[in-house]
């Protein structure tokens, strides 16, 4: 048998090489593998083999379960310290933003938002095995908070009939007994999401992201990034409207916003649509001269300054009605066991919410896992993010993932390990004992220009689609059929409906009819080849070949 030609693409002569193999027989066969493998016998023995434990074995499930003891041993102080603090700080500042504007999605107070970029960090620090992520709220993970926490505490329920001065009675919502609602039911459902993730961790199901194709996951978060452009439009005109969730609550949502469009605020207008141009536009420079920019310019951090500084001197809320933030709490709230009660009533949703986090955060975990040559465990990230999103429950969090924005800021500016992660934590303690307080004059609108800029990434996926129809148009169908559906029926319904509709399209793909080309015939042996199938094997090709 040989093959010529040269060049890169050319089979090499086979006639060259000759291969020794043993003569098997069964009896051989059987005596070889019985000295390589030696199978307990009883179940005793297996448990007794299972269960067995050596030094070294300890040692190796304690670093599995703490990968910190893996790699802090092996810091370098000297070459990797200054570039963690220096990551860390900047990270910070950018965490303490962007959980203040993400606690928006959540219809949570935004002081909440602090809590969820503080406390995560602590566990994962001890338990992840991403160096590089920054651990954290992310918008389209937020937003899906969101519409269980207002499908469970919408504004309705808590209309209360209040008198005025002129003695008419007049309906108001109690917007603390709302509020605390709402921080209960966030907080309950990040529980929940975390003992999810926590025992798909323990049964090693770390397989299950496979399922949630790229076309999948980029028609998703191209109709949440739209879900999250639209649930911040109205804070950006500062306009009236119901809040809505499920099916179809997108559009009531903008048929609202036009119908008050006529009640925009002006000052939060203007102050939102300032935002988003000078962070977009800046953006864009930090990444088109990030070879010559040794730090990307914190554009968020110092228009979010700015615009409390010109808020608090103008008196904007008191002068054009404003919407500020008003109340930023000092300090930290106690730890609160969940509302038991509610998980029946998010099961559903929760589990949604466990496999797209940790979804998100194993894939741009592993992008910087390979550009630094490293391994991410997706199993250990499962109960990494598990035992974080307890612990965060607990302190009235929302879910933790990442941000792949934060997560750009914390690798760009020289972050080399986790230490820069706890660094980061230390900003946002540092804003939530000490800082809160001075932000809050700062418009929301101005909370909600951030998140909308941040969207940029999400919504230039839609440029894919192309690309996929020429390389797949079952992947491109995907994509469109998923976004579509998202908008639509909701996020919670739409992944699922997305879900479905990319498992039957591979069903589909292969249950196909292979065509032959004239003059090939295609065999499929669903088997290994081995000394008891190899006459089967051999009749077949032999039957198949007569018949042509």
């Amino acid at each position: 048998m040989a093959a010529g030609g040269g060049g890169d693409g050319a089979l090499p002569d086979l006639s060259r090489y000759v291969v020794s193999r043993p003569v098997y027989n069964e009896p051989t066969f059987q005596e070889e593998n019985e000295r390589k493998l030696v199978v307990p016998k009883t179940l005793r023995e297996r448990v007794q083999k299972t269960c067995s434990c050596s030094r070294r074995k300890a040692i190796q499930v304690t670093k599995t379960l703490f990968p910190i003891l893996e790699w802090l041993p092996k810091y370098r102080v000297k070459e990797w310290l200054i570039s963690d603090i220096i990551s860390g700080v900047s990270t910070g500042l950018v965490a303490t933003l962007q959980g203040l504007a993400y606690a928006l999605l959540v219809a949570v107070p935004v002081g909440y938002g602090l809590y969820s970029a503080f406390f995560p960090i602590l566990t994962y620090f001890f338990l992840g095995t991403s160096r590089h992520i920054s651990v954290g709220p992310f918008p389209v993970v937020s937003l899906m908070v969101g519409s269980v926490v207002l499908s469970m505490a919408p504004d309705e329920k808590f209309h209360m009939v209040s008198s005025n001065m002129t003695g008419l009675n007049q309906t108001v919502i109690d917007i603390a007994s709302r509020d605390a609602e709402r921080v209960i039911i966030a907080s309950t459902i990040t529980f929940l999401v975390g003992i999810l993730q926590l025992v798909f961790g323990f049964l090693q199901i770390g397989f299950i992201v496979r399922y949630l194709a790229d076309p999948l996951v980029g028609g998703f978060t191209t109709a949440a990034a739209f879900q999250v452009f639209v649930s911040q439009l109205k804070i950006v005109l500062n306009v009236p409207t119901q809040n809505y969730n499920g099916v179809l609550s997108i559009i009531y949502t903008l048929i609202d916003i036009f119908k008050n469009i006529g009640q925009t605020n002006i000052a939060d207008l203007i102050a939102g649509l300032l935002t988003i141009v000078i962070c977009m536009v800046v953006k864009e420079i930090n990444d088109r001269f990030r070879h010559k920019i040794p730090v990307p310019i914190p554009i968020e951090v110092i228009v979010t300054i700015v615009a409390a500084g010109i808020s608090y001197g103008v008196d904007l809320e008191k002068k054009y009605n404003a919407g500020i933030v008003k109340s930023i709490p000092s300090g930290f709230l106690p730890p609160e066991p969940p509302a038991v009660s509610m998980f029946g009533d998010m099961i559903a949703s929760a589990f949604s919410i466990a496999i797209v986090a940790y979804a998100i955060a194993v894939s741009v975990g592993k992008v910087y896992a390979t550009k630094y040559d490293y391994a991410i465990d997706g199993n250990q990230e499962f109960i990494a993010f598990g035992i974080s999103n307890i612990f965060s429950g607990a302190f009235s969090c929302f879910v933790a993932t990442t941000a792949l924005s934060r997560t750009a800021v914390q690798e760009s500016t020289g972050g080399k390990t986790q230490i820069a992660g706890i660094i980061s934590a230390g900003i946002v303690l540092i804003a939530i004992v000490a800082l809160g307080k001075l932000l809050e004059p700062l418009q929301k609108s101005v909370l909600a220009a951030v998140v909308i800029a941040n969207l940029k990434g999400m919504f230039m996926q839609i440029f894919d689609v192309p690309r996929l129809w020429r390389q797949s148009k079952a992947d491109a169908m995907i994509w469109v059929f998923t976004c579509i559906a998202s908008i639509i029926l909701g996020l919670d319904l739409g992944l699922l409906a997305g879900l479905v509709f990319a498992l039957l399209t591979v069903a589909g793909a292969v249950s196909a009819i292979v065509v032959e080309p004239e003059g090939v015939k295609i065999l499929k042996f669903s088997s290994p080849i081995f000394y008891a199938n190899i006459d089967g094997l051999r009749s077949s090709i032999k039957s198949t070949v007569s018949s042509l």
